[in-house]
């Protein structure tokens, strides 16, 4: 079993699973905060951090949500290498229709198309598929042409989720 220790000041351990991992989630999180302060990747709660997502990176099964955070967490320490291998991971799950791009969770039923209906999509897939555009557009020194007409297509989706007032499904 692996070890992923996070903290401001203290940290704190829990185990690596695989699968849905909330703790490599929170890890992913923790940094991006942390890195958008901006405190340095040189600091050592960010670099003992970002250790565990590389190790986590390096696993098996982790879930899309997971990856989508891990991927911008590495853009914004410009890891590209981890950044890129995860957006390629990434690319592979990707739901490609009406000329956009999106990610839902997996098992996820697929959508209906109804008459005058509109589907929305839950704020959880709004929210992963924002992060992988994220991690697109924070690219170091610059995205390519190639990436830029990549997040086009993710931000035609999320878009479209807006609702009348120009807002999403939830504030999240």
């Amino acid at each position: 079993s692996q070890w992923c220790c996070v903290g401001i000041n203290i940290y704190f351990c829990v185990s690596l699973q695989g699968g849905v991992n909330d703790e490599v989630s929170l890890t992913a999180y923790i940094i991006i905060a942390l890195l958008e302060i901006p405190l340095p990747v040189t600091h050592s709660v960010v670099r003992n951090a970002l250790f565990c997502l590389e190790t986590a990176a390096d696993g098996k099964e982790i879930h899309v949500y997971t990856k989508a955070l891990m991927a911008y967490a590495f853009a914004l320490a410009r890891k590209e290498e981890k950044r890129k291998a995860l957006l390629g991971s990434l690319e592979k799950e990707a739901v490609k229709k009406d000329g956009s791009v999106h990610w839902q969770r997996p098992g996820k039923e697929p959508e209906v198309d109804l008459p005058y209906y509109r589907y929305r999509a839950p704020s959880a897939e709004v929210e992963m598929t924002a992060y992988v555009l994220l991690a697109h557009l924070t690219a170091q020194p610059a995205p390519s042409q190639e990436e830029l007409a990549f997040a086009a297509l993710i931000a035609k989706w999320i878009s479209g989720q807006q609702n009348p007032n120009g807002g999403f499904s939830s504030t999240q």
